[in-house]
């Protein structure tokens, strides 16, 4: 059944939606990047916001001197306190000999009533003595804890193992993080750092791990412990171990964030030759101990609101991607979805957690976790559906991309809206 679905976009451009943080704080505004193809941040130069009654469509951010090498930008979250987003660019010295890349990136905001005006959230800083606070590589997919104070990435080193993923988090700081003016090097308002540890080799059968990836906030105000401990604050990743039977699988792993002890330790920012590590007192935690682990289809985790459950993709006995719920506290897997055909991409929760919106077979679904069903939203159409549905604040209303076909018989990616039942 189709709900009030049709297109909020129509300017022949891409209209790129990141996974998380699309919509402004009090659900007016959507932002976007100007990616018509998910692989092409590097050559995308604008960031715009759409306003969901109206439809206009305003550029908020352009990058200068944009060729296919970059900068490039991508990826924008808006903030869930404020009217800011914050966005991957590219170094602005990116060419064809140093183009876009993993490690060449960077996180820049701006406020929407002041486009135009960009800021960095966190600081890179590639000369020795590093500043503390500051990283020395490229951070990207960027998503903000539930109370907008704190910032969760994924990171990848430009000096020591490139191609190493790991997890930080920028954190609000006493004050800006200066660093020298050398090329390759910005200031930012945030403190960064690294939360978890990779290996290049982990040993079969530990739980050391060579990849943390795409994680999520756990809870809108954190979790509980099983002692009845609070923890305000607290990141859910995904990370490769090697098994017993030397196989590589994806297990969920939890890291709670004292600002603190990442503050005190001043040493963590590394030295030459080693990468940033992570600060004193900070441990990364296995919560799932599975025979299969999670889908190899890229996917990020999802929190309940309450922090007790983390939800994710998993595969079943016919290899086909279904909904699981993990219970934070024991690691416990539970299948959700048992469906005939397979999930295609990422997925997100309403904002009382009980319904998730997910893409599967050119629709959009969803599913109502107090029921246990499926319900199709959007008919089977021509134009293909990619990316991670959201739903508003409010939850009235879903926004998904989709290619539609321009007057010249262009593909352009749109977005599109469904009106839900309040």
């Amino acid at each position: 059944m189709t709900l009030n679905n049709n297109s909020l976009t129509v300017l022949a451009a891409g209209h790129t939606l990141h996974h998380n943080g699309v919509f402004s704080k009090d659900g007016q505004w959507i932002v976007f990047d100007g990616r018509n193809d998910d692989t092409k941040i590097g050559e995308t130069s604008t960031i715009g916001i759409v306003n969901v009654k109206t439809g206009e469509e305003k550029i908020i951010y352009k990058t200068s001197n944009q060729t296919v090498y970059g900068p490039g930008v991508g990826a924008a979250s808006f903030s869930p306190a404020e009217d800011k987003v914050i966005f991957i660019h590219g170094l602005p010295d990116a060419n064809a000999e140093k183009p876009y890349a993993m490690s060449r990136r960077t996180g820049v905001g701006i406020d929407i009533r002041y486009p135009y005006r960009p800021f960095f959230y966190d600081a890179r800083d590639i000369s020795f003595p590093y500043t503390p606070g500051s990283l020395r590589g490229g951070t990207h997919s960027h998503c903000w804890s539930g109370d907008g104070k704190l910032i969760s990435f994924t990171y990848n080193d430009e000096l020591v193992d490139p191609n190493l993923r790991r997890v930080g988090v920028m954190l609000p700081s006493p004050k800006e993080v200066k660093v020298d003016t050398a090329a390759g090097n910005n200031g930012g308002i945030m403190f960064s750092s690294l939360v978890t540890k990779v290996v290049s080799n982990p040993r079969p059968g530990s739980d050391e791990i060579n990849k943390a990836f795409d994680e999520c906030w756990v809870g809108r105000n954190g979790y509980t412990l099983k002692s009845g401990k609070h923890i305000p604050h607290a990141i859910a990743f995904q990370g490769n171990v090697i098994n017993k039977a030397g196989k590589q699988i994806t297990e969920v792993f939890i890291v709670d964030i004292d600002p603190e002890k990442i503050l005190a330790d001043s040493t963590a920012v590394g030295k030459p030759g080693e990468g940033p590590r992570v600060p004193e007192g900070i441990h990364q935690r296995r919560i799932t101990f599975s025979e299969k682990g999670l889908s190899d289809t890229r996917h990020w985790l999802r929190s309940s609101p309450d922090g007790k459950f983390i939800y994710a993709l998993a595969k079943d006995l016919n290899e086909l991607n279904q909904l699981v719920q993990i219970e934070v506290n024991t690691g416990e897997i539970k299948f959700l979805t048992n469906t005939n055909f397979s999930i295609d991409y990422s997925f997100n929760l309403n904002s009382d957690g009980t319904m998730i919106a997910y893409v599967a077979r050119n629709s959009i679904f969803l599913f109502d976790l107090v029921k246990g069903v499926s319900k199709q939203m959007t008919r089977k159409e021509e134009g293909k559906i990619v990316g991670a549905p959201s739903f508003s604040p409010s939850d009235h209303l879903l926004v998904f991309n989709q290619y539609t076909k321009g007057l010249n018989g262009d593909r352009f990616l749109q977005i599109r809206k469904i009106s839900l039942p309040e």
